[in-house]
C-alpha cells in the first residue's frame, strides 16, 4: 500500500499548495476575506483550489478502494496521472481558461476508472490486491 498512500498524500499537499496560491493571490489581488469574488486572477486561483477539493472528495476514496481489489501499482500510476492532470489544470486555468480541457479530463478520467475499479471488485467478491 506504500505507493498508494504516497500518491494520496501528494494529492493533499498538492490541495495545500493550491490553498496557498489562494492565500498569495489574495495579498496580491488585495481580495479581503471572505470574500471570494475581485480580481479574476484571484479568481482563477480559488477555482483551481476549490475544483482540486471538489475532485479530491472523489479521488481519495476510490483511490483506496480500488487498491482493496486491484493491484497497487495500478491503481497507484492511475493516481500519478491524475495528480498531473491537477497540474496541467491549474496552469491552464491560471493562463488561458478555455485550454483547461486536457487537464480536467487527466484529472476526471482516473477518478471514473477508479471509482469502476473499486465498484467492479466490490462486486467481484475479490478477497485483496494482488501485490
Amino acid at each position: 500500500m506504500t505507493h498508494i498512500d504516497v500518491v494520496a498524500l501528494l494529492a493533499v499537499a498538492q490541495y495545500l499548495v493550491f490553498g496557498s496560491m489562494v492565500g498569495q493571490a489574495r495579498g496580491k489581488y488585495g481580495v479581503q476575506a471572505p470574500a471570494v469574488t475581485g480580481h479574476e486572477m484571484f479568481e482563477r486561483t480559488y477555482r483551481v483550489q476549490m475544483n482540486t477539493l471538489e475532485m479530491l472528495v472523489a479521488f481519495l476514496p476510490a483511490l483506496y478502494l480500488a487498491a482493496r481489489y486491484w493491484p497497487t501499482v495500478y491503481v497507484a500510476g492511475a493516481g500519478v496521472v491524475y495528480l498531473i492532470g491537477r497540474v496541467l489544470y491549474a496552469r491552464a486555468y491560471l493562463t488561458k481558461p478555455d485550454s483547461r480541457g486536457l487537464g480536467f479530463l487527466l484529472s476526471m478520467a482516473p477518478v471514473t476508472a477508479l471509482l469502476l475499479a473499486a465498484l467492479v471488485g466490490a462486486l467481484m467478491g475479490r478477497s485483496g490486491a494482488p501485490a
